[in-house]
């Protein structure tokens, strides 16, 4: 009798024990999907409210192979770019009639914009390749007009790219409001190259396009 009831009591221990032991597992199960869903949310809330942390993951997009520019795109006549003009922190002036003869990279960005940061590795690179190639002119326009601001970000991050501000009324055909955007002249002062968005302009074609365009007479 004493057996049968000590065999009876282990029964429901081990009962009790088993359903114990699946309320415990089930709770971790909701505490783990609530862990997943709250670390889901938090990066979310990174990504959405960091520039840095955004830029970071659409460069690792871009280092997928995505965001090849298009360079099939026919030149435009744009007539006399003279009265285009752009000011450095020095106070320096440029007019981009004065740069015939030369190919222009153009690119209008601002320090906030996360897909400005994430292509600008890309564009390092494309720089470094045409810095000391008196046949093409980089200007790095800053939508905002904060060039203090501007040009400390640059030195912060070490990209070494003569950052200016629009001095003057600026054509649509050139640039309207996306940021950020890319244009590039070929000698004649023709709209060779027009991007809104973001771009990796170390791509073979568009390196390709500034060779093919500096090239010519």
């Amino acid at each position: 009798m004493f057996f049968q009831c000590a065999k009876s009591s282990n029964y429901w221990l081990i009962l009790y024990i088993w359903h114990v032991t699946l309320l415990l597992l089930n709770k971790m199960k909701i505490i783990k999907k609530n862990i997943v869903n709250t670390l889901f949310i938090v990066f979310l809330i990174v990504v959405i409210f960091v520039p840095d942390a955004k830029a970071f993951l659409i460069r690792g997009i871009i280092g997928l192979g995505f965001y090849a520019p298009s360079v099939e795109t026919p030149a435009t006549a744009m007539g006399d770019l003279s009265g285009i003009r752009f000011k450095d922190v020095k106070g320096k002036v440029v007019d981009l009639g004065d740069l015939k003869g030369k190919v222009i990279f153009l690119n209008f960005w601002a320090t906030w914009c996360p897909p400005c940061r994430a292509e600008m590795p890309s564009i390092k690179k494309l720089f470094t390749q045409f810095k000391d190639d008196d046949q093409v002119v980089f200007i790095f326009a800053d939508a905002d007009a904060n060039l203090p601001k501007a040009t400390k970000f640059m030195i912060d991050r070490e990209y070494n790219f003569p950052v200016y501000q629009v001095e003057s009324a600026m054509p649509k055909q050139i640039f309207e409001s996306a940021l950020p955007t890319t244009v590039v002249f070929d000698k004649q002062g023709r709209l060779s190259f027009r991007h809104e968005g973001i771009a990796n302009y170390n791509d073979k074609k568009f390196v390709g396009l500034l060779n093919q365009l500096k090239s010519a007479k």
